[in-house]
Parts: structure tokens; sequence; C-alpha cells
């Protein structure tokens, strides 16, 4: 085991086979002399390599060897020199990008496909790449009329779909295919699909690739198919992000269409797809296999879904998770109502708090997610020493550490958030809000959905309504709700990055500000559980923090244990969170800035996470009667759990 410096990372291909050999022989324990050899060796090689740094020995290669050494090194110093120096030997500046430039980026591709260099290595590659262009742009637009003949790239149109606001996955996949010659058109976020299907037209793409995060962009993407078949709009279509899978597009998507429809897991694999799509000599079987696949996860879909049973609403209620009340001291928060976090002060009735600085929210941050947005998979820090991304890791890190520091000196980011206490009760699966403690004034309510998959035994049927004690109870209790974000300025820090063709510190701005909400989130949830009471005599260390050993949860809608969006808004007119924060909810109810998390927090000491899981017809005509919406629109929002088929209207 050794410590790395990651400012030494080296592609592997790319290490001298002497020094390769030397170190090979004493990690795999080749040679007895190893040791001695590979000691004997270093004396003289870290003469030259302090040589070579101090000299810049690549500098002295040809324009193409110096381009290519960039571009893979991922190095801007001195990418406008070489440019130029390549313009000089060339008639026409497209010249440039279809010859040495083209040329350097294939090695990258290569290297990555082979993952011989990892995500952060090759946008850095694209960052190179991006700023040469730049340079010989005005030079080709001298040119146009001689370059009107130029052979044209295949054209990918991305786009987040309609109500949904998240980018980073797509930001990462437009980089790569780029990075492969492929000429990428990147819609953005929240696009409706009349704009994906008339730019696709009038760009004449060849392929068409939609992203979203949220579980109502699954319906989005789902019409937007749909919408591309009405129109003959016969293109491959590519399917990606978090919560899509496989199996979701093969069983409601791809059937819509009569070209294929491709799940695409990560960046690492949208280059292979997009290539074996747009080979003559490879489509025909590559698609052919596509759907056999998709054919089989059907099959396993609708066998899977054969077999599970699901109780009747009525027995679930009664294998409700079973709370002794009477015994239950539920605890009573030191204030009623919401306090304000932003701007210089926090405001609550007559007193004044400081505000919330992003310093304080540092060490809250959970770094494992922020590895695996970059596509490095592993727990933080433990992945920082991994044997094959270990220094990749350490190097992305470092680079984030330096990011986040000009963040903090600039004050770049304007945290906000809202929370509040409310006296609360409830009533079958319902969370009944009151306005104050002496609840004779309903304020809203909650609604909340319960298990309805078969168990084993007696093991209850969760509902998140379990977790606050009945009316009949005579026990007063409690729930609290909270919005926070990063604020609007994420989005302006990333675009000043974009406009400087420097997609790699883009995409960093935007997965720090998605860290540091989670770690806003986590902060805040800490400062309410200390208002609350239970809190105070917690002292967790960070590590279990992060692993949420304490008391109560945070469930927000949306996810897992409340699957419905359309509960958000509830919360938003409940803690008056527009109003407060600047945060918005997109027509898909996704939430704007997307750096921004909201969430209930529930107090009992036996209230845990869970997910709801498929749910019967019986529950969702009830839960349209409660909600007192339209038995369509509660099955388009809560599709994905639905354990029937809906009848088209």
């Amino acid at each position: 085991m050794a410590i790395v410096n990651a400012g030494m990372l080296a592609v592997y291909e790319r290490i001298s086979q002497v020094l390769l050999e030397k170190v090979e022989d004493v990690i795999l324990n080749r040679r007895s002399d190893a040791t001695e050899r590979l000691i004997e060796f270093a004396e003289g090689y870290q003469a030259e390599a302090k040589s070579e740094k101090k000299t810049l020995a690549w500098r002295e290669e040809t324009v193409q060897e110096r381009l290519t050494h960039s571009l893979v090194k991922g190095i801007t110093d001195f990418i406008q020199e070489d440019t130029e120096a390549a313009r000089q030997l060339f008639d026409r500046p497209l010249e440039v990008i279809e010859g040495p430039l083209m040329d350097g980026m294939r090695i990258v591709g290569d290297l990555f496909g082979e993952g011989k260099m990892f995500l952060p290595q090759v946008v850095k590659s694209a960052r190179v790449m991006k700023q040469a262009v730049a340079y010989l742009l005005p030079f080709m637009e001298q040119e146009k009329q001689k370059t009107s003949d130029a052979s044209t790239k295949s054209k990918i149109l991305l786009a987040t779909v309609k109500g949904d606001v998240h980018d980073i996955g797509k930001n990462i996949v437009g980089v790569v295919l780029a990075c492969n010659n492929y000429e990428v058109i990147d819609l953005g976020v929240m696009v409706p699909c009349e704009k994906i299907i008339q730019t696709a037209k009038e760009q004449q793409v060849d392929i068409l690739g939609l992203s979203g995060l949220i579980t109502p962009s699954l319906d989005e993407m789902v019409y937007v198919s749909r919408e591309m078949e009405r129109e003959n709009l016969h293109l491959p279509l590519l399917i990606g992000g978090a919560t899509t899978s496989a199996a979701h597009t093969a069983v409601r998507i791809a059937p819509s269409r009569s070209n294929p429809v491709i799940h695409v897991l990560d960046a690492s694999r949208v280059v292979n797809v997009v290539s074996k799509l747009l080979n003559q000599e490879q489509s025909g079987q590559f698609v052919s296999d596509i759907l056999i696949e998709q054919e089989k996860r059907r099959e396993a879909y609708f066998e899977k879904s054969g077999r599970r049973k699901l109780v009747s609403l009525g027995d679930a209620r009664k294998r409700n998770f079973p709370i002794n009340w009477k015994q239950s001291a539920i605890p009573i928060p030191e204030f009623l109502g919401t306090r304000v976090f932003g701007g210089n002060y926090l405001k609550a009735a007559s007193h004044l708090f400081p505000a919330i600085t992003l310093e304080e929210l540092i060490p809250f941050v959970d770094w494992t997610p922020f590895f695996h947005a970059w596509e490095l998979r592993g727990r933080f820090p433990q992945v920082l020493e991994d044997e094959k991304i270990g220094q990749e890791a350490r190097k992305l890190f470092d680079d984030s550490q330096k990011i986040l520091q000009k963040i903090l000196e600039e004050k770049t980011f304007q945290p906000r958030a809202v929370a509040g206490f409310f006296p609360a009760n409830s009533i079958g699966d319902d969370i009944v809000v009151f306005n104050d403690d002496s609840r004779s004034k309903i304020k809203t309510v909650f609604h909340c959905l319960r298990q309805q998959v078969s168990k084993d035994g007696s093991l209850p049927q969760y509902s998140l309504s379990d977790f606050i004690a009945p009316i009949d109870s005579g026990k007063a209790d409690y729930i609290g709700g909270f919005a926070v974000t990063t604020g609007h300025e994420v989005e302006e820090a990333s675009l000043a990055y974009s406009h400087q063709n420097d997609d790699y510190n883009a995409i960093m701005i935007k997965a720090l500000a998605d860290r540091l909400a989670e770690a806003f989130a986590e902060y805040l949830h800490l400062r309410m559980r200390e208002w609350w009471g239970f809190g105070k005599s917690e002292a967790l260390s960070k590590e279990n923090l992060i692993a949420e050993k304490y008391q109560g949860i945070r469930p927000a809608p949306g996810y897992p244990a409340q699957p419905d969006h359309t509960e958000k808004p509830i919360l938003f007119d409940l803690l008056n969170v527009s109003e407060h924060t600047g945060i918005s909810l997109t027509e898909n109810l996704a939430m704007w800035p997307a750096s921004s998390v909201c969430g209930l927090y529930f107090s009992h000491p036996q209230s845990r996470y869970f997910a709801v899981g498929k749910i019967g017809q019986d529950q969702v005509e009830d839960y349209a009667k409660r909600k007192q919406q339209p038995l369509s629109e509660i099955e388009r929002w809560l599709g994905p759990v639905l354990g029937y088929e809906p009848k088209v209207a």
C-alpha cells in the first residue's frame, strides 16, 4: 500500500516501457533482484524526470505530438500557440480540426473506451479541444464559402424533457460524444416535446437523446416517443437519467416506436451505442440484439407482475406499523411556524440569528455521490486509494477543492432555506396539519400512500402516516418541513465557465452545488432536531450523520416513501417556499434551481425509510378521492408504482 501523488497521474499506455517493466517486476515479484534494479534505475530516472519537468521536453516535439500531448493530458497552457502553429501547416483551418486535433481526440476516445482514461480526464481533454476550436472559429468564418463542401459529422440532439431541470449527466454525455467527433446539439433543460421534434427535423439529426431525473419525466419520455412516431420522425431514440431503466424503456417506451429505443446506463456506454447505430454494417445486428433483449425484459416484467400479489387496501391498513402511543413521549418543538435562512439574517419572531454560511456546510458534505456523478464508483474516502481509479479520484478531489475554495472566497453561492414546525395528527393515511396548538382549525393535509405488496408473516404495511400520532390517540404530535437551495447563482457560475469553453469546471460547479444543497439539508435537520429537543444530546460523528444514525427521518415527495410529486406544492404552500427562498416548481414539479432539496421531518424514534412499491387500483381510487383529483390525473403521476394497467381514455 502506498500514498500516491495525483499530480503525477499518467495514462498507463504512455508510461515508459523500461520504467513499467521495472515497477511491475517489483509489484508482481517477478525477479529476486527486482528491488535493486528499480532503485538503480530510479537514481538516474529521478534526474531525468526533473530535467524533463524543467525543460518541458514535450514542447520540442512536432505540432501533432504537442497537440496530442495537450489533449491526452488536458493541458490548456499552450493550446492557442500550438493550434496557430498547426494552422500555418494547412491550407484551411477546418483541416486542423479534422486532422491533428481529431487525431488526438481519437486517442482520447480509444483510451477512454479501453478503460485507460477516466471521465474527469476526458472532460478535461474536451476543454482543450473546445479552446482550440474557439481559436480557429474566426479563421473559419472567413472561409465559409470554401468550407461549404466540407464533410458533415453525424448530429445528435440531446434534451432534458419538459418539467425536469437536471442536466449534469446529460452534459457529460454531450462532452463524451463531442470528443468522438459527433456534432452535439444540446437544447438544455425543461424542453417541451414540440421543440424537441421541431429541432430534430430542422437540424436533420441522426439520433435523439432524452434525459430526466424525476419520475414524471418517465411519462414525458413516453409521450415524446409516441409523438415522434406520429410525426414520422424515424430516428433512434436514446434514454438516460437517474430514474430511467432498461426495464422501463423496454416495457413503456420501446413498444410505441418502430425505430430502436435504447437505454444508455451512463456516459461510458454512449459512444459504443452511437457508433454501432450509425455503422451500416453493425447497426442491423446491434438493433436486432436490442429488440430480443427488450422482448425478454418485457416477458420477465409481465411474468413478475403476474406473480406479485397485492393485498387489499383494507387489509394493508389493518397491518399498519404498530406504535404504542400511550407510552410514547412526543417531543415538543421550541417554536411553531417557520424560520427563514438567507441573506444576512435568519428572522424568527423577534429574534435574529446568524445566517448559515457555506463554510458551515462543508463538514456535512457527503462526497461519495460526487464521485459517482463523475462515474468513479466507490465510497469516499476509500475511493481515493482505489487500486484502479484512486489516482484520478484524488486528482478530481483536488480540483474540486480548488473550485470550492474559490466559491467560498468569492461567496459565489447564497444558500437559502425555510423550515418550520406545525401541530399535526394522523387520520387514517392522511396527516392533518393544524393552524396552531389549539388544533381547532386545519391548515393543510398531507396525503400518504401505504404498502400493498404482500409480505410474509406479520410484517407491517408501512405508510408515513403511521409515524404521526392518530387524532383519536389523545396525543398532540408535530411535523416539520423544509426546503433548501444553494441558489440561482449556480447556473450563472456554470454558464460563465461554459462561455469560456470550460465544460470541466462548468460541470464541477453543478456537482459541488448539488453536494452543498444536500449538506444544507443535513445541517438544517441537525438544527431542527436540536430545536425539537431530542437532538440536543446528540454527539454524532460526520460518518454517523451521513449514515443517518439519528432519531427521525426527512422523506421527500417524489421519493420511495411518498412517490407522489403532487404533495410537493402542499409543502411549498405550507412553508411559503418560493417567497422565502426563490425555489419554484416546474410543470412536472421539479425544483428550480436544480440544486435544491425539500422534505418533511418526522420525530418518532421508530420512524424509518421504506419504499411504497406497487399499489393497487383500490388504493389509487381512494387516494384520488382523498386528494379530490381526477383518477386519470392521479394515475398519471403515480404511473411508476401502479400495480395494474390503467384504462386508456
